[in-house]
């Protein structure tokens, strides 16, 4: 072996060895938190769950500031099934909210509707079981709408605004783009991409990945030319898990149908127009 083949091996050895430059991040890119099925309390039920006088307590700091995955766990249970050891996450709020999956709604046996957070009227319902306690909640189980935080500086950099929905792409071995995307900005947020596990399983997405907004639209305007099918629920007797994921939609149901009072008080929530047709 000559030595310029010995000097090229070398060469070759040393620039594997020397540690890689990552590429720069291009100026739409997102880092993407992956949310697992969780758990926001109100302090009445911590105390309730947990006993008089308990405060949640800080396991792991999370990337929003402020926010931290508590010690504390709940078993969750629906109709078919229950879902042990699920995260509360930190400080308590104004209102107890639970994000699952789409499959840990199958497991349950429920129907959350697909939402932001906060939005809870007329969602799907559960019981909570504690340490100290149980809390049978009538509403308050969503899935939770992928979403964007950020603060208003990255909002300017980014060229978007407040409750702009947005596409975003995602590259990797199964590349994946997710739409309608909801812009959340306030001066104390993080940049980050909020999905849920399915969402992440679906594009083998892992933790910290990123992913670049490719286009959006104002809150309000249509997303696309796409027409929906008519909704129908064929149900003799509705409720309101029934109903509650169609916020805002024309939904047709059977004439003689009855609504239970939660129903109802769902479809006035969620502006819901009823169309009651006879069986032909």
């Amino acid at each position: 072996m000559n030595e310029q083949a010995i000097i090229k091996i070398v060469n070759d050895v040393i620039a594997e060895l020397l540690p890689k430059k990552e590429a720069a991040p291009t100026p739409n890119e997102i880092p993407i938190g992956i949310s697992a099925r969780h758990i926001h309390l109100q302090q009445e039920h911590v105390e309730q769950l947990f006993g008089k006088g308990a405060t949640l307590s800080v396991k792991k700091m999370l990337a929003q500031p402020g926010q931290f995955a508590a010690h504390e766990t709940l078993q969750v249970v629906g109709p078919k099934g229950s879902i042990q050891n699920v995260r509360v996450l930190g400080p308590a709020r104004t209102f107890t909210q639970i994000e699952i999956s789409h499959t840990d709604a199958i497991s349950l046996g429920i129907q959350p509707p697909l939402r932001e957070s906060g939005e809870i009227a007329g969602s799907a319902s559960c019981i909570l079981v504690g340490p100290r306690g149980s809390l049978i909640l009538q509403e308050g189980v969503i899935i939770a709408q992928a979403h964007i935080h950020m603060a208003p500086a990255d909002a300017q950099q980014l060229g978007v605004q407040n409750g702009q929905y947005v596409s975003v792409k995602v590259q990797g071995r199964r590349p994946i783009t997710f739409e309608q995307v909801k812009i959340r900005v306030a001066d104390h947020y993080h940049l980050e991409m909020h999905i849920d596990t399915d969402e992440a399983n679906a594009g083998f997405i892992q933790q910290g990945e990123t992913g670049t907004i490719i286009t959006g639209k104002m809150a309000g305007e249509p997303y696309n030319n796409f027409v929906s099918p008519p909704i129908e629920i064929n149900h003799k007797i509705i409720t309101a898990n029934d109903v509650s994921r169609y916020q805002g939609e024309t939904v047709i149901v059977p004439k003689e149908a009855r609504l239970t009072a939660l129903a109802k008080e769902a479809v006035e929530k969620l502006e819901i127009e009823l169309q009651f047709h006879e069986k032909g």
